[in-house]
């Protein structure tokens, strides 16, 4: 110490000493952290409720996936990668348990640190974690990996970056993410993000890779050959170092996976009952009853299995471009809504056993109530009262049809909306006061087959109205870059929820993407109340006051008319070869992809 320092100044220095002794307190270490509350599994956990730790190592499977790829890196804009390799190659700094809203516990990290106000969070690296060449996973790795998917990433981790402060290094194996606003989720969302290697891309473009610079990952999977646009092969890491974290035992059991690629989905089902696939999920609920009961099936040797869940309904239909004329006036949309024969569709294509989607929370405790908004939820809207849509505070409800194929109640009621906003009949044509014709087109996927039958009645009762349809079938690769440049007028839109929405809502309809190329929000939402909404939503301390501004937030989007809705998934359905079993214990959030194949493993 040098002598010049005081005896007041080390009063101060004692007292700051103190102060931050006292905040430290407050913060200790934790094998997992959750989004309210504490963590459901004891610091000692053996695995996760819903995995298996017995559950023997081996076999081969192999998955269908429709269209094709032409990259191998999930974490860049460019390109269309197998959607599944972001989950099977790559690790986070902790993992998600699906058993409950959202909790977290060690992967990559060890342990878990948070402020009180949970302004900072601090990870500690294990010693053990390794990439898949062997070489240790290191703090710089991760300083490194936040800041590249920051600013050169895919869209889905960019937004992040803009709220951290700071990233530094605190110790050995130790580091400390600070933000800049207050907002529980983020050090949740900071411990989900995957961790890239460093040395692998120096001197490389990150953001323009090439099919063949495939990401070294951490994860228990590692891609061991491929053929562009046909097939990946993914191989077990036989020296993947987390597999004895509790967070993975009885996961990612089989030795090798193999994804196949199809044109469409009519020829990958022909190809899973050729015996050419291990197990198909399927979302149609009459074909589930109607088309499973081939000679596979017959014999024993292809079982299908229900998936029961307790997660919202999420949105799925067909959504509408509102930063182009006529989709910007909400009286039109309630107008194609009401057009739609949601009733007579659905009993073409499902026999009627699903379900309309009637929210985007539906199914769930967080999905509007029924009625005029009141309570907490009224108190939330009250400040946009005079901008929000009608029905937003009245009440709303996705149009019901008669059953009829005609549906005239309904044509007749949008006849009248779409008159009221400047569109009539003249010459049996749907024109504005301009003298311009109202036309649709409807951009699809190949191998759509289902949506594609549900354009075709949608069609016809457009005619009748006066509106021209257009619908283009491309290919994946097509359809990507349409949908990322946002050219469309109406495309099939799916967009999964969980039961603890949080900053991800301002990926799907915040303002502030709503316009960028590439966004998530593909409706173009640049709602004021939908934005404050989703602040509440991340503000709450309480459940009592997150749930309110959830509802209130349902109340916006279903109220808009952003997305005519279709039926909900609300079981999952996976036919399988038999050898393929999963534990008795379910997940709360059903199936998915971290649950089949990451808790399945293969019996001979």
């Amino acid at each position: 110490m040098s002598p010049y320092f005081s005896h007041p100044l080390r009063g101060l220095a004692a007292g700051i000493a103190l102060l931050f002794a006292s905040s430290l307190a407050q913060a200790e270490s934790t094998h997992g952290i959750a989004m309210y509350g504490d963590p459901a599994l004891p610091p000692d956990f053996v695995s996760l409720p819903y995995a298996n730790p017995e559950a023997p190592k081996g076999g081969k499977v192999v998955f269908g996936n429709t269209g094709g790829f032409n990259s191998l890196n999930p974490f860049v804009q460019k390109g269309t990668p197998p959607w599944q390799l972001r989950f099977w190659t790559h690790e986070s700094l902790m993992g998600r348990s699906w058993d409950e809203p959202f909790t977290l516990y060690g992967l990559l990290a060890e342990s878990v640190e948070t402020a009180p106000d949970r302004s900072w969070v601090e990870f500690a690296l294990r010693d053990e974690a390794r990439f898949s060449d062997g070489t240790p996973v290191t703090v710089d790795d991760v300083i490194w990996s936040f800041q590249t998917l920051g600013t050169e990433g895919h869209l889905r981790y960019r937004g992040l970056w803009s709220k951290i402060d700071s990233i530094e290094q605190t110790g050995p194996r130790s580091v400390r993410i600070s933000f800049k606003e207050a907002d529980r989720e983020l050090a949740l969302i900071v411990g989900l993000r995957p961790i890239l290697q460093k040395a692998q891309w120096e001197g490389k473009n990150f953001a323009d890779a090439q099919l063949h610079d495939v990401p070294v990952g951490s994860g228990p999977y590692v891609v061991k050959d491929y053929e562009a646009g046909r097939y990946v092969n993914l191989r077990r890491n036989p020296d993947y170092w987390g597999a004895d974290v509790p967070f993975r035992r009885g996961t990612m059991n089989f030795d090798d996976i193999r994804i196949e690629f199809y044109g469409d989905a009519t020829v990958l089902f022909e190809a899973f009952k050729a015996g050419e696939l291990s197990a198909v999920r399927e979302f149609n609920a009459d074909k589930w009853d109607t088309q499973y009961s081939f000679p596979a099936v017959q014999r024993g040797d292809v079982i299908k299995t229900e998936i029961p869940h307790g997660k919202p309904s999420g949105m799925t239909g067909l959504v509408m471009n509102t930063r182009k004329a006529p989709f910007d006036d909400w009286r039109v949309r309630e107008a194609l809504m009401l057009a739609f024969n949601f009733e007579f569709i659905n009993d073409t294509i499902t026999g009627g056993a699903q379900s309309r989607i009637s929210s985007y929370f539906s199914g769930s405790d967080l999905a509007m109530q029924p009625g005029p908004a009141t309570g907490r939820v009224a108190e939330l809207l009250a400040p946009y009262s005079a901008d929000l849509i009608p029905g937003t505070l009245e009440g709303y409800a996705p149009p019901e049809g008669d059953g009829s194929a005609r549906n005239r109640a309904n044509l007749r009621q949008a006849a009248k909306l779409l008159a009221e906003a400047g569109w009539t009949i003249q010459d049996g044509v749907l024109r504005n006061a301009a003298g311009e014709s109202f036309q649709i087109t409807v951009l699809l996927q190949q191998g759509d087959g289902e949506m594609q039958t549900a354009i075709e009645i949608y069609t016809r009762a457009l005619e009748r109205l006066g509106i021209k349809v257009t619908t283009e079938r491309v290919d994946n690769a097509q359809y990507t870059g349409r949908v990322s440049e946002l050219d469309f007028d109406m495309t099939p839109f799916r967009r999964a929820l969980s039961l603890s929405p949080g900053n991800e809502q301002r990926l799907y309809w915040g303002s502030e993407a709503a316009d960028a190329p590439g966004t998530r929000n593909l409706m173009g939402v640049a709602s004021p109340a939908v934005d404050g909404m989703i602040d509440a939503m991340l503000a709450s301390e309480s459940r009592e006051d997150f749930v309110a501004a959830t509802r209130a937030l349902d109340r916006v989007l279903t109220a808009g008319r952003y997305v005519i809705p279709i039926w909900s998934f609300d079981v999952g359905r996976i036919a399988h070869v038999s050898a393929l079993k999963y534990p008795e214990t379910l997940p709360i959030y059903g199936d998915g992809p971290q649950y089949m194949p990451e808790v399945w493993w293969y019996a001979d």
